[in-house]
């Protein structure tokens, strides 16, 4: 198994490669330039801010300087914020967004687990219906509809949680963002849950157990659930990876201090730098936490090996 995660490793070198260049390009082509704002300096005062950043060199160089920064672990100063380098940035945002990420996928994996479970043991019953409402109207209502609405009702009218900001990080501020961001994962992984549950207790070795009169709770618990989580499995690897670096919408909703705030904020201002950090650090989690659902499905499935 070690190996086999060694040769992924080396593989995703590659393909990092690609990500890196692929945004490197693909920001510069964009409109507009980290300065833009700032028309109003002297031309040689600009010109010598060009030259500290290395921006009035041709873009082949200026490629060439990022990626020698990059192997050396830097990610660059960011061009907006003062006196911050990129990697201080990500490594400020990044505890928020993996505490308010973590939280709700914690949550909609648990909550949506037991909920697909439970409709597909019920399966056509009102218990299934119910359970499959609340799924497609979770997975049909975008997170920019949901969070207003939350602050709206529980900040605004009712007036129990603050509506946005996040002080000391507190459970008060974490209510409403943890609950927007949950609902749609917990839709997803609900579904998911149910439609395999439902073709593992049609398998013929769950019949086998049920022939042998195994109580329900031991066939679930010891045989259908490891079957059924494989597909929730596959796509909790990219969701994590999604949730835990920052939803975009919901930090900015909520005025939270994360990676995806600092994302928007430096795509607005053209902060070359700052995107490209958060992309490179987003596309590493994913690499890794694919290769943990991977290594995650032999411990699921004994018929998987890995050589």
């Amino acid at each position: 198994m070690w190996a086999y995660a060694l040769r992924r490793g080396l593989a995703a070198i590659p393909t990092l490669f690609v990500i890196v260049t692929l945004a490197f390009f693909l920001m510069r082509v964009a409109p507009g330039g980290p300065f833009d704002a700032e028309r109003t300096l002297p031309a040689e005062i600009e010109a010598n801010i060009k030259a500290a950043y290395h921006l009035d060199k041709p873009l082949i160089v200026q490629y060439g300087i990022y990626v020698g920064n990059l192997l050396r672990g830097d990610f660059g100063p960011s061009y907006k914020y003062k006196d911050f380098t990129v990697g201080e940035l990500i490594a400020a945002g990044f505890p928020v967004s993996l505490k308010i990420g973590g939280m709700a996928i914690l949550l909609a994996s648990l909550l949506g687990i037991a909920a697909g479970s439970l409709a597909a043991l019920r399966q056509n019953s009102r218990v299934d219906h119910l359970v499959m409402g609340f799924a497609m109207t979770g997975i049909a209502l975008p997170g920019y509809v949901v969070a207003p609405l939350l602050a709206l009702a529980f900040g605004v009218y009712l007036k129990w949680l603050p509506v946005a900001g996040w002080n000391t990080g507190g459970w008060r501020e974490m209510v409403l963002p943890v609950t927007a961001l949950t609902l749609p994962y917990l839709a997803y992984i609900a579904r998911l849950t149910r439609g395999s549950m439902i073709e593992v207790l049609h398998a013929n070795y769950i019949r086998t157990a049920r022939a042998k009169g195994l109580p329900m709770h031991r066939i679930l618990t010891h045989h259908a659930l490891k079957a059924a989580l494989m597909p929730v499995v596959s796509f909790l690897g990219p969701a994590i990876a999604g949730i835990i670096t920052g939803s975009v919408v919901i930090e900015q909703i909520f005025g939270l201090p994360g990676i995806g705030r600092y994302f928007v904020q430096g795509a607005l201002n053209r902060d070359y730098t700052l995107v490209l950090g958060v992309v490179i650090f987003y596309a590493v989690l994913i690499m890794l936490l694919n290769l943990a659902v991977d290594l995650i499905y032999a411990l699921l499935d004994p018929r998987v090996r890995y050589r």
